[in-house]
């Protein structure tokens, strides 16, 4: 007599695709997790257990994060994605900008919250940015003296790239260099998709006195067709969702780790 009662295997794999879906929505920790799929913490925690090593969830404290796979988004999407992680990333940043000296601010939207973070706090001083939306919000900022890099727009990101960058690179330096990034990984630094965006991400990266890499958790998985190193030293800010051994493997390459906490 046939039924149409679910075998255990199927209801595995249901859960399965309801926690990914669960994830990808933003909800990561366990406890959250095993409350709005009505089953116990252990469940979950077996369940993110067997999604990691399938390489389909990466770890973090708590929970866990989806790796997409690297693909960029049009700046209007990216902005909806994470934006309180986002929010808390360019918090921490914040308190790395340097009264004086020149910064340069990327293209993207999380540099473009460190950017609204400096228009409402009266930052003054010189910020050089190759983004058209970071531009736009540090564009009426009184205190702020504002460069534009010129070059061909790119139509996603709408950041600056080409032999104009280039040209005016070479005749500018800056105290911080604040980084965005579409993957990041400790050993092979910013990840992107093409070789022109890694191209000016180390041209920057070598003008200036201290670089910062801003991420959230869900681009500290993905593989990237081009990479670029941002020097010695870099430092990299996150969120807390990051992956558990992000410490250890930041340590191993000398590379500072900032993990921002979302405000209470």
């Amino acid at each position: 007599m046939a039924t149409d009662t679910p075998s255990p295997r199927r209801g595995t794999r249901a859960r399965h695709e309801s926690l990914l879906r669960l994830l990808r929505e933003g909800t990561t920790q366990v406890d959250e997790l095993a409350a709005a799929l009505g089953v116990s913490p252990s469940t979950v925690r077996r369940d993110l257990g067997r999604l990691t090593e399938d390489r389909r969830v990466a770890r973090t404290y708590g929970g866990a994060v989806v790796p997409e796979a690297l693909q960029e988004r049009p700046v209007a999407e990216s902005a909806l994605v994470r934006p309180e992680a986002k929010a808390a990333i360019a918090a921490a940043a914040h308190a790395l900008v340097p009264e004086r000296g020149a910064v340069f601010i990327d293209a993207g939207t999380t540099c473009a919250a460190l950017a609204r973070r400096l228009a409402q706090a009266g930052h003054e001083g010189t910020v050089v940015t190759r983004g058209l939306e970071t531009a736009t919000l540090l564009a009426d900022a009184p205190g702020i003296e504002l460069v534009l890099l010129g070059g061909s727009v790119r139509p996603l990101s709408h950041g600056m790239v080409g032999p104009l960058v280039d040209l005016a690179l070479d005749r500018l330096s800056f105290a911080a260099a604040f980084l965005g990034a579409d993957a990041v990984d400790p050993v092979r630094g910013v990840g992107e998709p093409t070789l022109e965006e890694t191209a000016v991400k180390e041209r920057i990266a070598a003008r200036a006195a201290r670089v910062a890499v801003l991420a959230d958790a869900a681009k500290l998985a993905p593989d990237a067709p081009a990479w670029a190193l941002p020097g010695e030293g870099w430092t990299l800010i996150t969120d807390t969702e990051a992956p558990q051994d992000l410490e250890r493997r930041c340590a191993e390459e000398s590379v500072t780790l900032v993990r921002a906490a979302p405000p209470p």
